[in-house]
């Protein structure tokens, strides 16, 4: 380990005498320096009063080696072939264009271990600023997390612990209100299908069960799974599994797009009516929803924004304004459609 340098003779004070003076170590005085909410009040004043008594003054062009971070933005996403994580992404190049900062991204494969591997990489560099999809990180992604001395925002979700700021919306509330749709307008055995079931997709999953509870029309059977990534080939196979398990099945919830595709398709296939047999809501309302034959209800999400409105935040701290309002909740839209309208 490589022990900060310290003043000699009648030098300026440096960092190395701040913290001995204060008896911490030089990477707090420098945490509370630059970002003194991240430090007990008692902390600053202890450190203030040495850097009072001392006289240091920070030295700009030290700082600007530190901040060698400065011109990259780390981005963690499950997928960069995912037209949802794509469009976050688009956000956040967008964003960026015009500034100096580069972008250095990192593909997760939807596991928390590469995520745990990509921060190990990313974090040494230094970055300026840490986006990383969803709230679950392992207890290591998220120590290295609260230890990456920069910004971090969570993206495509929000919960009540950000590690830092955060920016997206309720999976659960999503998948409650597009159930909660399809009983009104008269749906009653109402399955839930679902592929690649990630945390997001569980939240989903969570919300269809809790409207469906309060309904009373609740059954386990209406439920068909699968941890097999997803696709519109396999939205056929698994709505021909969940009719098998249920003939008078009259709608389905699906966790994606992709599977509400599938779905369609399959109905077109066996000549089964949409919707007025079959009713059909996806998740994220791509483009393809609208253009389908008949068009395809969705709960709209705004991803685009997500990765722009993360770059924002970011953007703020980083110039010392650092956001109030460390949570922001985008929301989501029901685009109503033909495939419930029965």
């Amino acid at each position: 380990m490589i022990k900060p340098r310290s003043r000699r003779g009648g030098g300026r004070p440096t960092i190395a005498d701040v913290a001995r003076k204060a008896g911490v170590g030089a990477i707090t005085v420098s945490r509370a320096l630059r970002e003194p909410e991240r430090v007990s009040e008692e902390l600053r004043r202890q450190i203030q009063a040495a850097v009072d008594e001392l006289g240091y003054v920070p030295d700009p062009n030290a700082r600007a080696l530190a901040s060698a971070r400065a011109e990259v933005f780390g981005v963690l996403v499950p997928s960069l072939t995912n037209n949802v994580f794509a469009e976050v992404v688009r956000g956040i190049y967008d964003s960026l264009s015009d500034s100096p900062f580069r972008i250095q991204l990192g593909n997760t494969h939807y596991s928390g271990l590469e995520e745990e591997r990509l921060l190990q990489v990313f974090a040494p560099q230094r970055p300026a600023a840490l986006i990383v999809a969803g709230i679950d990180q392992t207890p290591t992604s998220r120590k290295l997390l609260e230890n990456a001395g920069c910004p971090v925002v969570q993206v495509m979700e929000t919960g009540p612990d950000p590690v830092d700021m955060m920016v997206g919306f309720s999976h659960l509330d999503g998948g409650r209100a597009a159930t909660e749709h399809l009983i009104e307008a008269g749906y009653r055995r109402i399955g839930f299908i679902g592929a690649r079931m990630d945390p997001r997709s569980q939240r989903r999953l969570a919300g269809y069960r809790a409207a469906m509870e309060v309904a009373g029309l609740f059954d386990p059977r209406l439920v068909t799974t699968t941890p097999v990534p997803s696709s519109v080939s396999l939205g056929r196979e698994l709505f021909r599994d969940a009719l098998a398990k249920v003939p008078t099945l009259d709608a389905v919830f699906c966790n994606n797009d992709d599977i509400a595709l599938g779905v369609l398709f399959e109905c077109h296939r066996a000549s089964i009516d949409v919707p007025k047999t079959i009713g059909i809501v996806g998740f994220n309302d791509l483009d393809m929803m609208q253009v389908a034959f008949p068009s395809i209800t969705s709960v709209r999400t705004h991803r685009y924004e997500i990765g722009r409105r993360a770059v924002a935040m970011a953007l703020a701290a980083i110039a010392g304004n650092r956001p109030e309002q460390r949570v922001v909740d985008l929301g989501f839209e029901l685009k109503r459609r033909e495939s419930s309208a029965r």
